[in-house]
C-alpha cells in the first residue's frame, strides 16, 4: 500500500499522521543577534576588525540578582569575554567602552584587576558617566579617555543591607575603600591624597552622594589621561597596536574645581 507524504504507516497497514513538534513562544535568535541581545554587545570577532569593544553600562552586577528592571552589567560576562579576548590571536587590542552608575565593589574591582592583567593595549572611554567603583574600572586600561560632558562620582563605599553594628564591620569597610583607593592610585596619575581629598569632601551640593568630577576635571587631576572621545580612543589603540610609546598628556590649563 501506498504511504502519502506527510504520514508514517503501522505494521498492519494502517496510515497515522505525523507528529507536529511543539514550537516555542519566542523565537531564539542566531549567532551574534542573540548575543546582542542578550549581553548588549558582539561577539569576539574571528577576522576583522582586529579590535575588540567591550561595553559596561548600567549597574554592575555582582553576587546578588538586582531586580529585572535595572539596567545591569554581571561580572560573570564580562570575566569570560575579557579571557577570550586575551587568548584569540586575531585580537590585538580593547576598546572598552564605560557608562555606569557604580555598583558592587568586589566584582568592579574583579573587572578592573581583569583589565589591568591584560597583556594587549586597552583604551577606556567614559561616557555619561563613571561613578563609584567604575572609576576604578575606568582607569585600569592603558590609556583612559573622558568624554567632556561626562562626570565620575568620587565617594566613600556603601553598605546596604543586614548591618553588623560592630568594630569589625567597619575595619572591614575600610578595608575595602583601601583597596580601592590603591588601585585607583596606582593606575592613574592623581595623588593618594587628593583622591581621598575627592572622596571626603564636604560642602559640596551633592556631598551626600560624593563629589562629582567633570571630564576636564578629571584630567587635571591626573585620574583619566584625555578628553576625547571614540575617535581618539581608536587613533590611539590603533597607534599602541602599531608600538608606538604612549606619551604622558600635557597638564590641562583649562577647567578644574578651585582648591
Amino acid at each position: 500500500m501506498d504511504v502519502t507524504e506527510g504520514a508514517n504507516a503501522g505494521t498492519d497497514g494502517e496510515i497515522f499522521p505525523d507528529v507536529v513538534k511543539p514550537q516555542t513562544s519566542e523565537p531564539v535568535l542566531p549567532g551574534s543577534a542573540g548575543i546582542v541581545k542578550e549581553l548588549g554587545q558582539t561577539i569576539v570577532p574571528t577576522g576583522e576588525p582586529d579590535i575588540f569593544c567591550m561595553t559596561i553600562i548600567g549597574q554592575i552586577e555582582g553576587h546578588f540578582v538586582l531586580p529585572p528592571h535595572n539596567k545591569t552589567t554581571k561580572y560573570e560576562h564580562i570575566i569570560p569575554q575579557l579571557v577570550a579576548a586575551e587568548q584569540s590571536k586575531t585580537i590585538k587590542g580593547l576598546l572598552i567602552i564605560l557608562n555606569t552608575v557604580g555598583g558592587d565593589v568586589e566584582a568592579g574591582l574583579a573587572i578592573a584587576e581583569m583589565i589591568a592583567s591584560l597583556s594587549k593595549p586597552t583604551v577606556t572611554v567614559v561616557i555619561g558617566g563613571g561613578h563609584s567603583i567604575g572609576v576604578p574600572v575606568a582607569v585600569a586600561s592603558s590609556y583612559s579617555i573622558i568624554a567632556e560632558s561626562a562626570t565620575m562620582t568620587i565617594h566613600p563605599i556603601r553598605m546596604n543591607g543586614l548591618v553588623i553594628g560592630v568594630p569589625q564591620t567597619f575595619e572591614y569597610m575600610e578595608r575595602m575603600q583601601e583597596r580601592m583607593v590603591r588601585f585607583v592610585t596606582s593606575h592613574s596619575r592623581i595623588s593618594e591624597q587628593q583622591f581621598k581629598d575627592l572622596m571626603f569632601r564636604t560642602g559640596e551640593l551633592n556631598r551626600d552622594i560624593g563629589t562629582a568630577v567633570g571630564g576636564y576635571d578629571a584630567v587635571k587631576y591626573g585620574l583619566m589621561d584625555e578628553v576625547g572621545g571614540i575617535g581618539a580612543a581608536l587613533s590611539r589603540l590603533n597607534g599602541m597596536i602599531a608600538g608606538e610609546i604612549i606619551q604622558s598628556p600635557e597638564p590641562l590649563k583649562q577647567g578644574g574645581l578651585t582648591q
